[in-house]
């Protein structure tokens, strides 16, 4: 494959699909993709969704294209097969394991954020089977403060990090996030740093960000400030276009004169 572009890894909400839109992923978008598949090349959604409440968004979005690979939760990698997705498991286990053993490290220690937070602010705190910590908070300014407090929790137990997506949070394990696991992926297939494209507009987008993943950085215009900021300062482009459409602009300059 002579392709500049190998590997496209893309999150979902708010980069991918629109939800309120229609189509929620814009048609020239899904285009783009197809024809890069058709050329050899692999299509990532890598989400902060749980595998099942991604599908049926896929499914709702009716998309006429599908990824070659799922990560969820940021860090769980599925791969497409014979039209369903399949879990990689020698990656899943281990992910698994891992984040057992620290949350197990870490259980006790979290009932006094857990106290902190009760006591400072109106936020919902809860437990699934993928953190033993999970935040709704009211607003971003309180997520902001309640962020700042796990950066010194997260010094005493320096494997544990804190995943954020607007109000939204959990922790996980610091060798799996969306950028490790994107560049499981191309180990997998066998695609280089310097043939990727990754694109996201979130805080939890921020690991795959990066040029040790990606050489080609996209973000759409309603990315987060610390998003554009990232991109922008390692050359990457920042669209005037919001969601799909801000993507869809970023590869079109990117494939141009290809076809």
């Amino acid at each position: 494959m002579n392709l500049p572009v190998q590997l496209v890894s893309t999150d979902f909400d708010g980069t991918l699909f629109a939800e309120f839109e229609n189509p929620p992923v814009p048609e020239a978008l899904q285009e783009q993709l197809a024809w890069l598949q058709r050329q050899g090349a692999t299509w990532v959604i890598n989400t902060g969704r749980d595998l099942s409440s991604l599908m049926e968004s896929i499914a709702r979005a009716r998309l006429t294209v599908r990824p070659d690979y799922v990560v969820t939760v940021e860090r769980e990698i599925y791969r497409h097969h014979e039209h369903r997705y399949e879990a990689v498991g020698e990656w899943n286990d281990r992910c698994t394991q891992e984040h057992a053993v620290l949350f197990d490290e870490v259980r006790a220690a979290l009932a006094e954020v857990v106290a902190w937070v009760d006591q400072n602010f109106e936020a919902d705190v809860y437990t699934d089977v993928y953190s033993p910590f999970c935040l709704i908070a009211r607003n971003n300014p309180d997520a902001d403060a309640i962020q700042e407090y796990f950066g010194a929790f997260c010094r005493r137990f320096p494997r544990l990090a804190f995943v954020r997506n607007d109000v939204y949070a959990r922790l996980s394990h610091v060798a799996y996030n969306k950028g490790t696991a994107l560049a499981e992926i191309c180990r997998r297939v066998g695609v280089r740093a310097e043939h990727v494209l990754a694109a996201g507009d979130h805080l939890n987008d921020l690991p795959m960000l990066s040029r040790e993943f990606a050489r080609w950085l996209v973000a759409p215009s309603n990315a987060v400030p610390q998003v554009k900021a990232r991109v922008l300062e390692q050359e990457g482009y920042v669209s005037h276009q919001h969601c799909g459409h801000g993507v869809a602009k970023g590869l079109e300059l990117l494939l141009r004169g290809l076809r």
